[in-house]
Order: structure tokens, then sequence, then C-alpha cells
């Protein structure tokens, strides 16, 4: 299964609908497969999908959507998803999710949510209704019809025979047993200020030397039930741990952080899934970063089509960009917006940190007159 679109709606945090799309809007041409997954025919879509905005600009609530609607197409309880807060207290959600399937079909789920309180003051949510409309992808005729199901009836709407389900959990169940069809979803969001280790299995020494050349061994042992960690450092004595909590003692943060992102990255790209990160630049320079995302957009080792999706702050990551529609511009504007930059820059040859950071895209900078109030601030402190 692989995601073609997602729209939201009825959302509290947000001032307008949500639509984000992750196959290619602008043309492609021959340069640019390289760095894109070819679907089938001509549709192509994005293997690293950017969301970039300045603090409290609403990056991970948008990425709490994604990683919700994700969930909801892989059956998994709605109350059970982390990201379900997103919901807040709305009385009327709907997302809409839009994938390709193994018949190569184009399917639309559409589940809309309401929210109840509850004694202990926080929310349960339960789905109201939901439809499911499909068609060949052999029947569209252009990428501009992809995702288009006007005057199209729903094949199937979740009534009472679906009564043997929780009222939390998507009917596409069905569709999915039906055609062992599933979606992968590895997220590192609870990881982005967490740096402990969730696995016990051994580390390729490569992804060690790459994040800390000093370290000469970092293996797990099994042993009358209990797990002992090996460490080693370049001209030293070999540590011996029993608790991963204590690696946080001998490796940076970094490190840490990169042996568990640098796992998942592994995985995404060999099951074709979906890694979400928010703040990817968190803990890494530059160097680790684009890493990442240059495995991502290289279709040699990404022939699966493994899909990164990741917010920052680091506006010069976007220069790894060759094309406008894989980066999406999050901005807070009395509610939160996110817009595709491939609508506001019509041209793929500026440089999209400059267009960044310059303010031409508003509200993606400080405010001028907040920078202004910084300064006085601290000057007045100092004197």
């Amino acid at each position: 299964m692989k995601i073609l679109r997602v729209t939201a709606n009825g959302l509290p945090l947000f001032k307008e609908d949500l639509d984000i799309c992750f196959y290619t809007q602008q043309r492609v041409s021959e340069n640019d497969k390289c760095s894109l997954y070819n679907l089938v025919d001509n549709h192509y879509l994005h293997t690293t999908n950017a969301f970039i905005g300045i603090n409290a600009s609403g990056k991970t609530s948008v990425l709490k959507v994604i990683d919700l609607a994700l969930n909801i197409v892989k059956n998994e309880p709605i109350n059970h998803v982390e990201s379900k807060t997103i919901l807040g207290g709305a009385k009327q959600a709907t997302i809409c999710v839009y994938f390709y399937d193994k018949r190569k079909y184009v399917c639309c789920l559409e589940t809309v949510i309401t929210a109840k309180k509850t004694k202990a003051d926080d929310y349960m949510y339960s789905i109201l209704s939901e439809r499911l409309w499909e068609k060949p992808i052999a029947s569209i005729k252009s990428k501009k019809y992809l995702t288009d199901f006007t005057g199209v009836e729903p094949v199937a709407s979740r009534d009472s025979s679906e009564a043997y389900l929780s009222d939390d959990v998507s009917f596409i169940i069905a569709h999915n047993k039906k055609e062992n069809d599933t979606v992968e979803i590895f997220s590192l969001m609870s990881y982005t200020n967490v740096n402990v280790l969730p696995f016990t299995e051994d580390i390729s020494l490569e992804v060690i030397a790459f994040l800390d050349p000093t370290i000469e061994k970092l293996c797990f042992e099994k042993l009358d039930g209990k797990t002992f960690i090996h460490l080693k450092f370049r001209n030293e004595d070999e540590i011996v741990l029993n608790n991963a909590r204590d690696l946080e003692q001998y490796l940076s943060s970094g490190t840490i952080k990169g042996i568990i992102t640098f796992s998942m990255v592994k995985e995404v790209l060999q099951s074709g899934g979906y890694l979400l990160v928010d703040e990817i630049e968190n803990h890494f320079n530059k160097e680790i970063v684009t890493t990442i995302i240059r495995f991502f957009m290289d279709s040699r080792l990404n022939k699966n089509g493994g899909t990164l999706i990741f917010t920052t702050h680091y506006s010069e990551l976007l220069d790894e960009y060759d094309r406008n529609d894989g980066i999406h511009i999050v901005r807070n504007r009395n509610g939160i917006t996110v817009e595709n930059l491939s609508s506001i820059l019509k041209r793929n040859d500026i440089k999209k940190s400059d267009a960044y950071q310059s303010g031409f895209l508003q509200r993606t900078t400080p405010m001028y007159e907040s920078y202004v109030k910084l300064k006085r601030n601290l000057f007045d402190s100092i004197h």
C-alpha cells in the first residue's frame, strides 16, 4: 500500500482544511526520476517529504495528523494511537486517506470521527461513519485526476454489519485482509528528545563508525535471561553494561539517536514503509541529516519506495531538493496552515533556503518587531 494524499477537516488547531499530496505535482523530468519512486506508468511519489516552519508554527501537529491517518488505514484503534490528541474535542473531524493498493487501484477512505469527554477529563474517540471509493489506476487519464473521485459512487459504507468491530477501528480492515495489504509505519516522534536504545540487537559497525569513529565495538549479549552491552572505544578497555540507559554516560545523544534512526531507516528502505521524524536536525549535524535524506532520494538504494516524512527548522535542508513539490510550508496565522512550496514558488531553480530565510515566503522567519523587542529586553537586562 502506498499513501497518495491525506486530507482533514474539523480539526481544532487548523485554520483551514489540510491537504497533503505525496505524489508529484510538477512535471517530472528525466533527471528527477532518480530521486522519486515510480508508482506506475507516469505516476511518481516523493520519497522525502519536508515540513518546515518557525517555532510554534504547527509542524508537529501536522505530523500527528499524518501519523493518525496512516494508523487508521493500518487498522490501529484510534484510542491506542498517541497522535490521537490532535483531534482534541472535535465534534466531527473528517480524515480522508487516498492510497494505491496491490490490485493497482486508487482508493479513498473517508473516516468521520467524534470526541466524547470522559470522567477523567480526557477524550475517547469513535468513528461516526466511513466510506470507501476505488477505481483502477489504468482508468486515470492524467495525474490531475489521480485522487479525483467526483461522480464515483462509494463501493462500501460502514453500517451495522461492522458491529463486531470496535467503534474506533476502521472498517478498511476487511479490505486489507482480503487483499493482504497493509502500510508499515516507523515513527521517531517519541524520540525527539529521548535517547534510549529501544532494542537489544547488534548494530552495524558501519553505522557506528559513521556516527562516532572512536567506537570499536558495540554489541549485545544475552546470558541467563539477561542482556549485557559490550562497548569499547579505541585504545581503551572494554566496558560491560547491563542497562541500555547507562549508555547515555558514554555515548552522545546524537550517537544514540543516530543508532535508533539508522536502524529504522534500514527497515523502512527494506519494507517500503513510512518513517516519521519530528525535528530531524535535533542532536544531528547537517552531514548526518543530509545523508538520511539522500538515502531516501536514491532510487537505486530505495527500490521499494520507502518514504521519509520529517519536520525541520533548518532551511538549508531544502537545498537538497531539486523540486519544490516535496516541500511543505507550515505557518500559524490564527490557526495552522500548510502549503506546498510548488504553489508559492513556481521556479525550481531558485535557491530554496534563500527564499525561505529572506521572508519572501510570508511568516517563515521570526517577526522583525519581535526581534527588536527581544533585543531591547536583553539590553535592559544586561545594562
